[in-house]
C-alpha cells in the first residue's frame, strides 16, 4: 500500500466468508486500498462443514488462511480483529481494540443459529455454523457411541445411540445422511456391546416436506434415499422442549407400514402399523444427541446499522437491502451474503446460500470500481445455476431449473462442484484423496474426539438408570 495509502480509496470489508472475500479478491485491480476484517484468520468453507461434524473430514481440509488467500492481492491486507460497531457519520469501524476508517464499506457478517426464543436449547441442541461447532458436534456424537458401549440398561443404551436432526433444510438432509452412513457402515464391527447398526437416526421438520426449497418432486427423491440409509423422516412435526434426556415433538403422524423408531415408541422397531399413537399429539424421544439446523438469526451487525444508520431488518434480523446492495440511504454500505435480504429479483427474498454470497461479493467489488470511474452498473441481478443436496453415497438430488435429476449423477455433480469451489489448491487435492478413499474404504479419517470429556450431558455413571 506505501506512503499512498491514505491518499487512495479506502474499502473496509467485515467478514471473511464468501460475499467478503470474493468482494477481496476481485478487488485486486482496482486502485483501492482494501482492509478485511475478521474475528478468524481463516476462510470457511461451511458447505463441508456436515463433513468434519461427521468424521469425513479435517477441519484444515476445508479452512483456508485469509493471508494465504489475499497474498497476491497487494493492495489487501488482513486485520485479525472483531468490529463491534460503525459510526456512519465519521465513516469508522469501531473495532474491540480500536477503529477503522473507510470510504466504501462492505458488510458480510453472515447469520447464527435461531432457537425462535428457546436459547436454553443450545447447549443440548448444538448448531452448526462454525469449526468450534462442527468439533463440539463430531465429540459428541463419538462419544454417545462410547458411553453407550459401557451402558447396562438396554433403555438408556438406546438413548445414547438415538440422535435427531432437527431441520430438515439442506444442513439437516446432509447431516442426517451422513450420521445415517456413518453409524451403520463405517463403525461396523467397532463395538462389543453397542450396535452401531441398530443406532437409529431421527429427521424432524416442521413442514410438510423436507428440502422445501428444492421441487417436490426431488424433495421426495431426498426422503426415499435418506429412508434407505435408515433415517426416519418425520414431517410436519414441531419440537416443543429439548432436555437433556431427549426433546418433545408435537403433531407427529403415525404411517402404515412404517418402522418408528424405539426412541419415540420405547420399543424396538416393529413391522407394519408400529406407529405412534395416532391419537397422541405430544411424544417424547429418549436421545442424548440432538443437533439443530432449524434457523438462522442475523449477526449482531444487522442490529448495529439498524441502530446507526435505520436500516430496515427482517423478522431473523437481516438487513434489507436496495438493488445495488446497499443500505437505504448510505451508498457506501453494502451488505453481502447472508445478512442481506435482497428481494428486487422474483417473489422471495434470495436464499442465504454461498453462490448468492460469491455473486454479491463480486459484484460490490466491481460496483467501487465503476463508481470510482464514475461509470453506473446495472442492478445486481443473481444468476441461478442451480442448487444441489448430498444425502449420501450416491445420492443426491440437483435441480438446474431446466433440468432435475436425483441419484448418482446428482450426487457425481455435487463432488466436482464443491471441489471446484473450495478456495485452495491444496485443499481440492486433499479433499479428492480423502473422499476416493472414504469412497474405496467406506471408512472416515477423522473420528477424533477431542476436547472436553466425558460428554456433556453424563451425569451418572454408564450403568446407571434414570
Amino acid at each position: 500500500m506505501g506512503t499512498h495509502g491514505l491518499q487512495r480509496h479506502r474499502v473496509v470489508i467485515i467478514g471473511g466468508g464468501f460475499g467478503g472475500l470474493y468482494a477481496a479478491r476481485h478487488l485486486n485491480r482496482a486502485e483501492v486500498d482494501v482492509t478485511l476484517v475478521d474475528k478468524r484468520n481463516f476462510h470457511l468453507f461451511q458447505p463441508l462443514l456436515y463433513q468434519v461434524a461427521t468424521g469425513g473430514l479435517s477441519p484444515g481440509d476445508i479452512s483456508s488462511p485469509l493471508r494465504a488467500v489475499l497474498k497476491r492481492n497487494r493492495n489487501a491486507r488482513v486485520w485479525h480483529a472483531e468490529a463491534v460497531g460503525v459510526n456512519v457519520k465519521k465513516r469508522e469501524v469501531t473495532l474491540s481494540d480500536g477503529k477503522l476508517p473507510y470510504d466504501t464499506l462492505i458488510i458480510a457478517t453472515g447469520v447464527s443459529h435461531d432457537y425462535f426464543g428457546n436459547d436454553a436449547w443450545a447447549n443440548t441442541a448444538r448448531g452448526l455454523k462454525s469449526i468450534e461447532d462442527a468439533l463440539d458436534i463430531r465429540r459428541r456424537i463419538f462419544l454417545a457411541f462410547e458411553v453407550a458401549e459401557r451402558q447396562t440398561d438396554p433403555d438408556l443404551r438406546r438413548a445414547w445411540m438415538t440422535f435427531v436432526v432437527i431441520g430438515g433444510g439442506p444442513t439437516g438432509v446432509e447431516l442426517a445422511g451422513a450420521l445415517a452412513e456413518l453409524a451403520h457402515g463405517t463403525l461396523k464391527d467397532n463395538f462389543r456391546n453397542a450396535i452401531p447398526q441398530d443406532s437409529e437416526i431421527l429427521l424432524v421438520e416442521a413442514r410438510d416436506r423436507i428440502l422445501p426449497q428444492f421441487p417436490p418432486g426431488l424433495s421426495a427423491s431426498a426422503e426415499r434415499a435418506l429412508v434407505k440409509l435408515g433415517v426416519t423422516v418425520r414431517t410436519q412435526t414441531r419440537v416443543t422442549k429439548v432436555s437433556d434426556t431427549g426433546l418433545t415433538l408435537k403433531g407427529v403422524r403415525s404411517e402404515v407400514g412404517s418402522t418408528v423408531t424405539s426412541s419415540v415408541t420405547g420399543r424396538r422397531p416393529e413391522k407394519s402399523g408400529a406407529g405412534l399413537d395416532r391419537k397422541s399429539s405430544d411424544t417424547h424421544v429418549a436421545a442424548r444427541t440432538v443437533l439443530w439446523a432449524a434457523g438462522v438469526k442475523a449477526s449482531p451487525m444487522g442490529a448495529v446499522l439498524a441502530k446507526e444508520a435505520g436500516a430496515p431488518l427482517d423478522r431473523a434480523g437481516r438487513v434489507w437491502v436496495e438493488p445495488d446492495l446497499s443500505v437505504p440511504g448510505y451508498p457506501e454500505i453494502l451488505v453481502v451474503g447472508d445478512l442481506a435480504v435482497f428481494e428486487h429479483q422474483g417473489e422471495k427474498p434470495l436464499p442465504g446460500t454461498a453462490p448468492v454470497a460469491m455473486q454479491q461479493g463480486r459484484y460490490a467489488a466491481r460496483l467501487i470500481e465503476r463508481r470510482l470511474q464514475g461509470r453506473p452498473l446495472r442492478p445486481f441481478r443473481y444468476k441461478n445455476r442451480g442448487q444441489l443436496a448430498v444425502i449420501g453415497r450416491n445420492a443426491a438430488v440437483a435441480d438446474f431449473n431446466w433440468l432435475r435429476v436425483a441419484g448418482y449423477p446428482a450426487w457425481l455433480t455435487w463432488l466436482f462442484v464443491h471441489i471446484w469451489y473450495l478456495i485452495e489448491f491444496d485443499n481440492k487435492v486433499l479433499v479428492m484423496v480423502q473422499w476416493a478413499f472414504d469412497y474405496l474404504t467406506r471408512k472416515r479419517g477423522a473420528r477424533l474426539i477431542t476436547g472436553e470429556s466425558p460428554h456433556p450431558l453424563v451425569k451418572d455413571p454408564p450403568d446407571k438408570k434414570k
